[in-house]
């Protein structure tokens, strides 16, 4: 008998473990969709949609669709480590987890209730950095970036949070 409380106890023990060492993963936007595509929430999927971000790799052109440099800023899923993707493609283009980090671990409603504990599990709150990484003087087709502007014509608030 106490053989097999033992094991269950290590069994236990492994299993939290398991948690405490998990890493975030990339699931895509049909992920936050589930939860981000109501109208009364904002509808930031829908946002998202029709935004030039999510058609990003429909602009490039060519072997620029094949190009690591173009890649890094057209695909959230081609500009990650390959290990950390759970269910996001290539084509999603610059998906919510761009700005908002992998979202394995903060996609639970009851995670992200708790702007405090989703942000402990990976969530990123963008700031002009984390646009910057990709929107800068290194592409080719940079015309300058005004944050203040761009983030206000990409906003997609939850009204229900204010």
């Amino acid at each position: 008998m106490n053989f097999k409380r033992l094991f269950l106890l290590m069994g236990m023990f492994l299993f939290l473990v398991s948690f405490a060492n998990a890493q975030a993963k990339y699931i895509g936007a049909a992920k936050c969709k589930m939860c981000h595509n109501k109208a009364e929430k904002g509808a930031q999927f829908n946002k998202w949609a029709a935004d030039p971000h999510s058609k990003a790799m429909a602009s490039l052109k060519g072997d620029e669709a094949k190009n690591p440099k173009c890649l890094k800023c057209h695909s959230t899923a081609a500009s990650v480590d390959q290990s950390l993707i759970a269910t996001i493609t290539v084509d999603e283009g610059v998906s919510c987890e761009s700005c908002h980090g992998p979202g394995s671990l903060y996609k639970v409603a009851t995670v992200m209730k708790d702007q405090k504990l989703s942000l402990s599990k990976g969530m990123i709150l963008p700031e002009e950095k984390v646009c910057k990484k990709c929107h800068n003087e290194e592409s080719p087709h940079y015309k300058g970036f005004n944050y203040k502007e761009y983030v206000a014509k990409i906003s997609h608030d939850d009204p229900t949070t204010k």
